[in-house]
Order: structure tokens, then sequence, then C-alpha cells
């Protein structure tokens, strides 16, 4: 039987996913809003219920959540904006979820699979792992 870790490293890992679970949802749409505003110009509510399968009343609640922490603008009837830091955080989620589907994608996982697995991986890979992830990429794309 192993033994038992010590009680001082055990919450450690815990602690980290409580925390990336935490700013799931604000990267998620942070993310979408970017890209439905690439698409179509404009992101209204109605696009982010659509995209998420959500109520309009959810996606309001996540929007003022947003808002609260300075990564988005929005007014009644108008279309949401991100704010700098909203871009920043929306280009840092988009390049980490491009280096998380690259990397399934060169082990040989279906794109559907890894379309599908990069939603969740993204969002609790420490930046060492992603480092290596973009390193494996790019040796298996040079190979």
């Amino acid at each position: 039987m192993p033994e038992p870790r010590p009680a001082s490293n055990v919450s450690v890992p815990h602690r980290r996913t409580r925390s990336d679970h935490a700013s799931e949802t604000a990267e998620d749409y942070v993310e979408a809003i970017a890209e439905i505003i690439n698409q179509r110009s404009k992101c209204r509510v109605v696009d982010l219920a659509s995209r998420f399968a959500v109520s309009h009343v959810t996606v309001s609640r996540i929007l003022s959540r947003l808002v609260s922490l300075g990564l988005v603008e929005t007014e009644p009837y108008q279309p949401v904006r991100l704010t700098r830091q909203g871009l920043a955080l929306a280009s840092q989620s988009q390049k980490r979820h491009q280096t998380v589907y690259e990397f399934l994608i060169a082990l040989g996982v279906s794109a559907k699979t890894a379309a599908i697995d990069t939603e969740g991986i993204e969002h609790h890979v420490s930046p060492e792992t992603l480092k290596r992830f973009q390193d494996f990429t790019r040796r298996t794309r040079d190979a």
C-alpha cells in the first residue's frame, strides 16, 4: 500500500483545479465573443446563448460577472464588446486552445475527438505542459 502524502502537498493539485474551474467560464466566453465578433462583426447575447446552449438569463449573469472582472462592456440592446483585458485573455485562450488541439492531432486523435477533448484540457494545462505540447507538436511536424 502506498504511503500517504504529507497533508501540505495533498491539497495543491486540488486548489489548482478549483482555480482553473473558476476561470474556465470567463475564458470560454471571451474566446467565444472574440470568435463571434471576428465572424459576424458583432456579438449579441443571443449569439452566446446559442453557442453555449444556455438561456438568455444565464448569459446575462455571466456577462455581469465578466463586466465586474473588467473583461467585457455591455449596454442594453447593444452588442457585447471585449475590453483590452478581455481581448488579451481571448487571445491567450485561443492560442492555448490551438496548441492543445494541434498536440492531440499530432498524437493521432481524430479531429472530432480532439475538438471535444481540447475544451476540457485547455483550461487545466500548466504553462510547463503547454510548452511541452508545443515542442512535441513542432518536432512531429518537422519530422
